[in-house]
């Protein structure tokens, strides 16, 4: 049985620029996508169906198929069955094969999970569902305005339209009456969709609601030709963690999905078979982020000697390793020179520079991995493929990491990556330990 799953994931988003290759966690939404639809059992195949090459290239990196969306369905306007239709036959045609069971996965849901993925296939592939759909409990009371509905109600005008897209512009256009109607002086009314408003019983007296979460649907892929349409015959309905749901349309979900990540994301820590090079930043990450300046003026800083025994570790195995740093200090260049590895300093565009650096050295970015502390590793964090924060680094660059450490920055968190790399016995030195301190440059290390 072939099991197919398709992402839509086109380029030309408005509400966030770029949105699916955008990073929570660390991870491009896209391959976010492709990750759990590729672990997810019962998948035999994962298609990202896109008019964007940089999203073609993601989806290719993560493991995924690619079938070029033309123009004709890859406007705002365009449906995600019709994304998904052309993915098929196109799939279909290029591998010579017929599809069983066809999946439609958002990537715009970014704590989607692989069992979310199974339950929608198993509903449909194993237990006789035409149609299945992700849901999540809901126990809220939901209101519609009735005023300003030109052609009837939200219900009707998604009926008549027939298409998601339709009837989220037309609730739009209510919404927009209703504010009218407001700044008029005229408060449009309101009515009880899912309950009588003139009694409110308990949450446990009420029937059980679910509120569609948009991330993962499964379709019978014969039935799905014929109504062209994800919902048909029997649609099983499959529950998943409340606390999960979030899809992302515009910056504002963006940023609480990157949030939210270090809670819901299950940390996975990078191997040796991950990594092809190790790109350091300096200052609060091999530093405690302190500068010691004497009367001379001259500086020093405090480094670990965990870190330097780590980053020869990581040098023995044949890891090619760059200290980058917008500092232009000797202290920089002395502190890399000692540990023998290359430094570029004094670098105004982090990620300008690893960009480049990665070119000369013929080493992909998505198998860089970059540790920093603070926002100016950001740019850097969106190019490499594992972008891993210390312990001490700032809220928005923990919230955008793929991993951190439990170590803080000057106080071992290197050779602790180190160990996620080269295995247990690099062991790295214990939280709260203290550091045996390095505070100048010319320092020597044991």
């Amino acid at each position: 049985m072939t099991v197919l799953a398709v992402i839509p994931a086109r380029g030309g988003s408005k509400g966030v620029p770029a949105k699916n290759l955008a990073p929570v966690g660390g991870v491009p939404l896209v391959a976010r996508a492709v990750r759990e639809s590729l672990a997810a059992r019962l998948v035999t195949d994962v298609v990202v169906s896109t008019d964007d090459p940089d999203i073609a290239a993601a989806a290719r990196s993560a493991g995924a198929e690619v079938v070029l969306r033309p123009a004709a369905i890859a406007g705002d306007t365009a449906t995600s069955e019709a994304a998904v239709l052309h993915a098929m036959d196109a799939f279909e045609a290029m591998n010579g094969v017929h599809v069983d069971v066809v999946l439609l996965v958002q990537c715009t849901s970014p704590f989607l999970s692989r069992e979310d993925i199974e339950g929608v296939a198993a509903a449909v592939a194993e237990r006789g569902a035409d149609s299945a759909v992700t849901v999540a409990p809901f126990h809220g009371f939901v209101w519609r305005e009735d005023a300003g509905e030109p052609g009837g109600t939200e219900g009707e005008q998604a009926e008549n339209a027939g298409e998601y897209g339709v009837e989220r512009r037309a609730i739009g256009a209510q919404r927009t009456a209703g504010a009218t109607a407001l700044l008029a002086g005229t408060a449009p009314g309101g009515r009880g969709v899912n309950h009588d408003s003139s009694f409110r019983p308990r949450r446990q007296d009420r029937p059980q609601d679910f509120l569609e979460t948009g991330a993962a649907y499964a379709m019978a892929a014969a039935g799905f030709r014929e109504a062209g349409h994800r919902f048909f015959g029997r649609t099983a309905l499959v529950r998943t963690d409340p606390a999960r749901v979030l899809e992302v349309d515009d910056p504002h979900d963006l940023a609480r999905a990157r949030a939210l990540a270090p809670l819901l994301d299950t940390p996975a820590l990078p191997t040796r078979e991950d990594v092809d090079a190790v790109v350091l930043d300096f200052d609060g990450t091999q530093t405690d982020d302190r500068v010691y300046i004497d009367a001379e003026g001259r500086e020093t800083v405090s480094v670990h000697r965990g870190d330097g025994l780590g980053i020869a570790h990581l040098r023995n195995a044949g890891l090619p390793l760059l200290v980058l740093s917008t500092e232009q200090n000797p202290v920089v260049a002395a502190r890399a020179r000692k540990l023998r590895i290359p430094v570029l300093h004094g670098v105004d565009r982090k990620d300008l520079a690893l960009k480049q650096w990665c070119e000369e050295q013929g080493i992909a970015p998505e198998r860089v991995l970059y540790v920093g502390n603070d926002v100016n590793d950001l740019p850097c964090f969106d190019l490499a493929g594992w972008p891993i924060a210390v312990a001490s680094a700032h809220g928005s660059v923990r919230a955008a990491a793929r991993a951190v450490t439990t170590t803080r920055g000057g106080e071992g968190a290197i050779r602790e990556i180190a160990a996620w790399l080269l295995g247990p016995t690099l062991l790295h030195t214990p939280a709260g330990s203290p550091p045996a301190p390095a505070t100048s440059h010319n320092t020597p290390e044991s």
